[in-house]
């Protein structure tokens, strides 16, 4: 998981502010959009350490939100040289970079807690350790699926970070403060290309229809409360709290887009308990590969 120290920021060519509860509005920018580099300190991505080590239940809600963001970069850069369009490359690739950096943090501050490091915890970890929501495990599918998934994801995580900027521990609220600006930003993305799959073609629209269908039931697992949230109080964002704010934005959304929110199954989840949908293993068998057969190496 080591990086060079470079941050890439992108923006889209078209960028929409979705408010709470509003219809979504649209800024047109430049038709090729931009794309800048910036050189920053490993520190200054790394925002929220101090030297305060985690307790027990503070690491496991760490592990919780760095292996959501781990798992989820890990599928996105799966599409860098395969997404339909290059500008889609380089934004699905400053997206996955941006979840890479927040995954960095809240697994940094997890092994304060018995002393791993970041990496001990990305490729030494096997799948019943892991906690992230099935929502993160599901396939790419095609790119309607992706972006049917990101769109639940960075709406989800917006509010999320919005609320644990707030938190009475120093460390979630500096990693959120920082994180909640880049995903503002992977939420537009997924709001425009939401617009466009279900406002183009007659195959275009019925494949993003499929694709929130397929999603959909893995949503509720995001927003549930249990004995974790209840022991961290303050120090944590409720699930069940963020729901208002999401159910808002999809439904401004999905009305401009003329969807419809899936209704019926629900999926039991797990992921929290380390009970995992069947693709996390092939998930982790790509990203830890490397580490596992060459122990110790760097680069």
């Amino acid at each position: 998981m080591s990086t060079d120290g470079q941050g890439v920021s992108s923006r889209s060519a078209r960028s929409t502010t979705v408010e709470r509860g509003s219809a979504a509005t649209e800024t047109k920018r430049d038709a090729h959009g931009d794309v800048s580099v910036d050189r920053l300190e490993l520190a200054d991505e790394l925002a929220g350490e101090g030297g305060r080590a985690a307790t027990a239940d503070i690491a496991e809600y760490a592990l919780r939100l760095g292996d959501d963001a781990l798992i989820l970069s890990q599928q996105l850069g799966a599409w860098i040289a395969r997404a339909p369009e290059l500008e889609e490359d380089v934004a699905l690739g400053n997206i996955a970079l941006d979840l890479l950096g927040h995954a960095r943090s809240f697994l940094r501050y997890a092994g304060t807690y018995d002393g791993r490091t970041e990496d001990d915890l990305a490729y030494w970890r096997d799948e019943q350790q892991f906690r992230c929501a099935w929502l993160f495990e599901q396939p790419n599918g095609d790119f309607a699926q992706t972006i049917a998934r990101q769109f639940a994801a960075s709406v989800y995580q917006y509010e999320l970070y919005t609320a644990l900027a707030e938190s009475s521990d120093e460390t979630f609220a500096a990693i959120a403060a920082k994180a909640v600006k880049e995903v503002e930003y992977h939420r537009d993305h997924a709001v425009q290309w939401t617009l466009r799959l279900a406002g183009g073609t007659d195959e275009s629209r019925a494949r993003m229809i499929r694709a929130v269908g397929d999603v959909w039931p893995y949503v509720d697992e995001l927003f549930r409360d249990d004995a974790l949230i209840e022991r961290l109080g303050p120090a944590a964002a409720r699930p069940s709290s963020l729901r208002t704010g999401f159910d808002a934005v999809v439904a401004a959304v999905f009305g401009e887009a003329g969807l419809e929110v899936p209704q019926g199954f629900v999926s039991a989840g797990g992921g929290r308990e380390g009970r995992h949908f069947a693709t996390l293993g092939y998930i982790l068998a790509e990203m830890q590969v490397l580490a596992r057969q060459h122990p110790g190496a760097t680069w």
